[in-house]
């Protein structure tokens, strides 16, 4: 089984927020669906680990914005990268509301809907919601964000909680195996010495030479010598969403 092959499913990038008790909770989700227009209903796969699950299954009702395909990656780090046990994900962001009284957030943003849940589907691992849209509004003519897009601009790859997650161990093996010998010796040659690594979530950069004080690595650090629990400084991403340069 070819895993790229799921690659070829189209998906877009939303934010997924919902509210109970004053507890806001949000998330960035790949799998945001149309499933009926009369009545328009939308489905969501929520993991069940999730906080933002557990709050939008207690509240009946969670909202959907659609982001901007020159979308500013710190709110993709915010939302897809951290908990809201740590951090106030909504903290400085333009927020709305509507009819189901659940927050809508407006930063790069080009529409959102705000939906009441209508069934909720147990998956094993996830839920399957399906809400049905009570309010919707159109924020920008700009071209929604879309994950193969933003995969292939970024070289990410899905959160670990994601519906659509594969290991990334297991896609650079197939891809070693579908490589030609060649590029492979040629990349094994090129690559001496310590490297600079990129976040492909925000853009931070970690360049060994000057290791990363705010978290206590020195000067000289190699990426391959960080401890395995390194988060990026900037958007909280784990080594796994770090690149080459």
């Amino acid at each position: 089984m070819k895993l790229r092959a799921f690659h070829k499913l189209s998906y877009g990038l939303y934010i997924v927020a919902s509210e109970h008790d004053g507890k806001k909770a949000g998330y960035i989700a790949n799998t945001v669906f149309q499933v009926t227009s009369k009545p328009p209903l939308l489905a969501i796969s929520c993991h069940k680990d999730n906080l933002s699950t557990a709050v939008i299954r207690q509240a009946g009702k969670f909202s959907v914005s659609v982001l901007k395909k020159e979308v500013n990656t710190k709110i993709i780090g915010e939302f897809g990268f951290m908990s809201g046990d740590e951090i106030d994900k909504f903290d400085q962001k333009k927020i709305t509301t509507a009819a189901t009284g659940v927050p809508i957030v407006l930063d790069e943003a080009v529409a959102w809907f705000d939906c009441a849940v209508r069934e909720q589907i147990d998956l094993g691992s996830h839920w399957l919601i399906i809400g049905e849209v009570l309010d919707s509004d159109l924020l920008s003519e700009e071209d929604a964000l879309t994950y193969a897009w933003y995969r292939e601009k970024y070289k990410m790859f899905s959160p670990k909680n994601s519906p659509t997650y594969l290991e990334k161990e297991k896609l650079d093996e197939e891809k070693q195996e579908d490589a030609p010998v060649e590029e492979e010796k040629a990349a094994a040659e090129t690559a001496e010495g310590p490297e600079p690594h990129v976040c492909l979530i925000c853009g931070y950069v970690y360049d060994p030479e000057k290791g990363d004080p705010s978290m206590g690595i020195e000067p000289g650090t190699p990426f391959e010598d960080l401890p395995e629990d390194y988060k990026c400084p900037i958007c909280n991403a784990s080594k796994d969403y770090f690149k080459k340069i």
